[in-house]
């Protein structure tokens, strides 16, 4: 019986790959590495993922192909290996070796008020003494500067090292970079998901951030490219997830939390912030109002074992106060008081995370 390459590879174009167009061999499923031995012929079949779930049944159709249009003689049966393209491992970021920690605040959804709290966040960390920065990574709805006051900042450059650095816009004690530095506020951001990936990376890495106690990210909402590129590549030390309690959030906010347990994100969840948890009327600061629902959080929190760091009340002021570009945990207000709660709450969470303790006891939040 002769054997030669071109007929093995008449056989193995027989073998059809299910739900494609063409065979194993148009596919280029067939490495180039068809070796034969008398009667025992052996090869390599590539697939894109090590988890495709054809790879034992186009093994065996290869098989069955070779005996069948070839000679049932032939030794085969064993001789196809497996192979998967080799997978560059992702570019880490460059340390960024002045921060001590680096913290996400995520929400399922948008409009729960993600990035209200994560700009409240970080000015009541500075109101606790601690030295803060702010990465605004919601490339495609970037509100931090709006928040700060500083829209239409100029964005300077210092040379270290060799090296063009981004200075940080720097307000409330807060040094802050957005995209929304360099775009036209009035324009939609038309990037695909690389473009924007890219422009983190350069906000991150090529910024002078100088020596931080806590790096906030105020993370786009949802699970987009942007977000997974952040939890993949930077060594953050937990993630503070939003929520209001209305139920539809509620759902999309226990999505998110899921998705940070996965295995292969794995980032520590810190906690949840119940924000609009009840709107206190400025006139009457006694009253609440549940308009969204009443404990939703406090139960998501229990029903999912994470703390529940705070429950952020609303009041007339807080709007106004973002739109002014001055944070409301600015003030000494009934809803100041509960962003510093969740400042130490925050610390407190953070240091039992660097000190692998458990956290702690998850109970309703009263301010």
């Amino acid at each position: 019986m002769d054997l030669y390459p071109k007929l093995i590879l008449d056989a193995l174009a027989t073998v059809r790959y299910p739900g494609k167009e063409g065979n194993i061999v148009s596919l280029g499923m067939v490495e180039d590495d068809i070796r034969i031995d008398g009667n025992r012929v052996s090869f390599s079949l590539i697939f894109q993922r090590a988890t495709d779930p054809h790879i034992k049944s186009i093994v065996r159709a290869a098989e069955t192909a070779i005996l069948t249009y070839i000679s049932p003689d032939v030794d085969i049966r064993g001789n196809i290996a497996v192979k998967t393209p080799r997978v560059e491992p992702k570019a880490k970021l460059p340390v960024l070796p002045g921060v001590k920690n680096i913290i996400g605040v995520s929400s399922g959804k948008g409009g729960v008020g993600k990035s209200t709290v994560a700009a409240n966040l970080a000015v009541a960390l500075v109101r606790e003494g601690y030295k803060v920065g702010l990465l605004d990574a919601d490339i495609f709805g970037p509100s931090q500067p709006k928040m700060f006051g500083v829209e239409g900042e100029q964005i300077f450059v210092r040379e270290s090292d060799g090296r063009n650095l981004l200075i940080p816009v720097e307000r409330y004690g807060v040094k802050m970079l957005s995209i929304g530095f360099v775009v036209d506020p009035d324009s939609a951001v038309l990037w695909r998901g690389g473009m924007a990936s890219n422009a983190l990376r350069q906000l991150i890495s090529d910024a002078d951030w100088g020596e931080l106690d806590y790096f906030i990210i105020d993370m786009p909402p949802g699970t987009s490219d942007i977000h997974l590129t952040l939890v993949q590549t930077l060594a953050i030390t937990g993630v503070v997830v939003v929520s209001t309690p209305q139920q539809v959030a509620l759902a999309d906010a226990r999505k998110g939390i899921a998705m940070f347990r996965t295995k292969e994100i794995n980032v520590p969840i810190l906690g949840l912030v119940e924000n609009m948890a009840w709107f206190t009327p400025s006139a009457h600061p006694d009253e609440r109002y549940y308009i969204f629902g009443r404990d939703g959080g406090t139960n998501l929190a229990q029903s999912l074992n994470v703390p529940l760091l705070a429950q952020i009340p609303i009041v007339d002021s807080i709007c106004s106060s973002s739109d002014n570009g001055t944070p409301i945990s600015l003030d000494d207000t009934i809803t100041s008081a509960a962003f510093i709660h969740l400042a130490r709450e925050v610390i407190d969470a953070t240091d039992r995370r660097n000190d692998n303790l458990p956290p702690t006891t998850i109970v309703n939040v009263k301010h």
